[in-house]
């Protein structure tokens, strides 16, 4: 029998080890250290992966979405520079506008294979079998009148919408001119295709998964290059030198940003309130600072949404101070404590409600505003919190988180920093993850370490 003072060691050292674990150790944890790290396809080669993802996303998830949504038929029509905000995730590359008038028809078929029809001047080829091709706006409108009473459909979707933006790209004119053609015993049966649009943007397939780690991969290896000395000459470079790096990088790599980076700093002796909504400003770099930034690319036709946090080592610093440390392990700890309230059919005002209650008992003084990813930055799906409205949100917060989606994980946490005469400091994260109906995976890792300037 061992005896009590070594029991009580075991005890001590097990206690400690599960102490750092929990405050130390956050699983998924990832240091990237470049985006060369990452291959970046020409524009040429994109075009192939980009419709062979297309070709299946069509073949195989839009006959399920459009049965989902109790719709026959999915009309999208819509004109040059005035496009749908659909239309572009439908077509095949390379496609840079709506040439004249396009319209795109897809029926369901009794075996439950779909219809995929372009009623255009210019046809748009595989996956698209053309049903009329001409010069004469007129004879087009009727064509695609006579292709809708051909199939007779009880349900034809119509994208409007009064609450979702990516919904409502039918335009009035054109809205009235499809009144105009149709049949007056079809006009009723035009519905808001609202549902399927947004189940189509936020719908991620087992292809584009595999693909969605690199385009995450390299906006978090970009930001690792502008958070190091390669980029940052502390008492010199300003934050707008940096964001201006990370723009040129992108342009380098031919990736597009979706919005203008941001850098901002926070420092001993700037004041962080408990109430301000964000904390930082801007200005030239200091050795002490702690640092932020937020960016967001697309790539592949996916799109990322990133926050993460720097530190620049004082003088005879050989690491971050232990209290900016625990401030990054709270951080990760509210990530925790959101992801892990995602439910399959739980709104996102439900998720919110859990994560309130879940980080009120943690005593975390938190913000959550999480937002879903994929075609777009700002994706339609379930919205989890507002940084303006941390309460229930209307329409977006009532939708339910499906399996197969991806999120921008996104929030802040304020602490107090000893080293920092307990000043506040709000630890800003935002990292690209997916929910495939169990768990919360983040796409190329999540940030648990500062990354640090020397």
């Amino acid at each position: 029998m061992k005896s009590f003072p070594t029991l009580l060691a075991i005890a001590c050292a097990f206690l400690t080890s599960n102490l750092l674990a929990k405050t130390d150790t956050f699983a998924q944890g990832r240091q990237l250290l470049s985006a060369s790290e990452f291959q970046v396809l020409t524009p040429r080669q994109r075009v192939a992966p980009e419709n062979q993802i297309l070709t299946e996303r069509l073949e195989q998830l839009l006959p399920q979405l459009m049965a989902e949504a109790g719709l026959d038929m999915w009309l999208v029509v819509n004109r040059e520079y005035a496009e749908d905000p659909v239309y572009f995730t439908l077509v095949p590359q390379p496609t840079f506008a709506a040439r004249r008038t396009t319209m795109l028809l897809f029926s369901r078929k009794a075996d439950g294979s779909l219809e995929k029809l372009s009623v255009n001047r210019y046809p748009l080829g595989a996956p698209y079998e053309s049903a009329w091709s001409g010069g004469d706006l007129a004879a087009q409108w009727q064509a695609l009148a006579a292709e809708i009473v051909k199939r007779s459909p009880k349900q034809i979707g119509i994208n409007v919408s009064e609450h979702w933006p990516v919904a409502d790209g039918l335009t009035s004119g054109l809205h009235q001119q499809l009144l105009k053609v149709l049949p007056a015993e079809y006009q009723p049966r035009l519905v808001s295709a609202e549902k399927l649009v947004i189940r189509w943007f936020e719908q991620r397939t087992a292809s584009e998964l595999q693909l969605y780690p690199q385009v995450v991969g390299l906006a978090r290896g970009v930001i690792a290059e502008a958070f190091s000395n390669k980029v940052i000459t502390p008492g010199v470079t300003t934050t707008d030198d940096v964001v201006w790096y990370i723009r040129e990088r992108f342009e380098q790599l031919d990736l597009p940003v979706w919005f203008t980076p941001s850098v901002s700093l926070q420092r001993a002796g700037t004041s962080c309130q408990a109430d301000s909504p964000f904390c930082g400003s801007s200005g030239i770099i200091q050795r002490g600072d702690a640092l932020h930034t937020d960016v967001g690319i697309c790539y592949l036709k996916l799109c990322t949404d990133t926050q993460e946090m720097a530190y620049v080592l004082k003088n005879g610093e050989s690491d971050v101070p232990a209290g900016l440390k625990q401030a990054l392990a709270t951080g990760n700890r509210w990530q925790d404590l959101l992801t892990n309230e995602f439910r399959a059919g739980r709104s996102g005002n439900e998720v919110l409600a859990a994560t309130h209650k879940a980080a009120a008992k943690a005593k975390i003084n938190h913000s959550t505003y999480t937002h879903a990813l994929g075609f777009v930055g700002h994706a339609p799906g379930p919205t989890i919190g507002m940084w303006d409205n941390q309460g229930p949100t209307a329409v977006q917060g009532d939708w339910p988180v499906y399996a197969n989606t991806a999120y921008a994980i996104e929030g802040n946490i304020k602490q107090v920093v000893p080293e920092w005469q307990n000043q506040l400091i709000q630890i800003k994260l935002e990292e690209s993850a997916y929910f495939d109906g169990k768990q919360v995976i983040y796409l190329a890792g999540r940030q648990t370490q500062w990354h640090l300037i020397r």
